[in-house]
């Protein structure tokens, strides 16, 4: 009996040293983009402006980025937000004051960073939108929380602002 347990156990013995001795080619992970893919060089900007300058002083900007699929990528970045609270984003129809219609929910701004909650982009998939941005008439309205429609910043945008940068 003891003779049968050593014979199997230096059966596996000798296994598992062949087998931990085998060399295994380590694989590198392929990291290069393709041509042009991941690059984001077309964007049209606009202020978004406190409605509190004495307040919280909610402010920054509305990026809209232009894919190679003609995707439309919304960046924000806000500053004096408040720290651990969502900020709901909208783009509502008509100039600052002029509508409340929302034409477009956007992902809310966490407070901790100023930027969207979920993802750093919020995609438009219309593939149209990037293209009629100047002639849009709408703005952008940053609310104080999802519990509180208290608006603490927004910006006019297309029609009814002029971009303050672009390429």
């Amino acid at each position: 009996m003891i003779k049968t347990y050593i014979k199997k156990l230096s059966v596996l013995t000798v296994i598992l040293i062949t087998f931990g001795s085998c060399d295994l080619e380590r694989l590198d992970s392929a990291q290069e983009v393709a041509e042009g893919g991941g690059t984001l060089d077309t964007y049209t900007a606009y202020t978004i402006d406190s409605t509190d300058p004495m307040g919280s002083n909610v402010y920054g900007r509305i990026v809209f980025w232009k894919t190679d699929l003609d995707q439309t990528l919304v960046q924000i970045s806000l500053y004096n937000t408040i720290e651990d609270t969502l900020h709901p984003a909208v783009i509502i129809d008509g100039a600052v004051g002029m509508s409340s219609t929302v034409s477009i929910s956007l992902d809310d701004v966490d407070g901790s960073t100023g930027e969207l909650a979920a993802n750093k982009f919020f995609l438009i998939a219309d593939s149209s939108f990037y293209d009629t941005i100047d002639s849009l008439d709408a703005h952008v309205s940053i609310s104080l929380s999802p519990e509180d429609s208290t608006v603490v910043a927004e910006g006019n945008i297309g029609a009814n602002a002029v971009p303050v940068e672009t390429n």
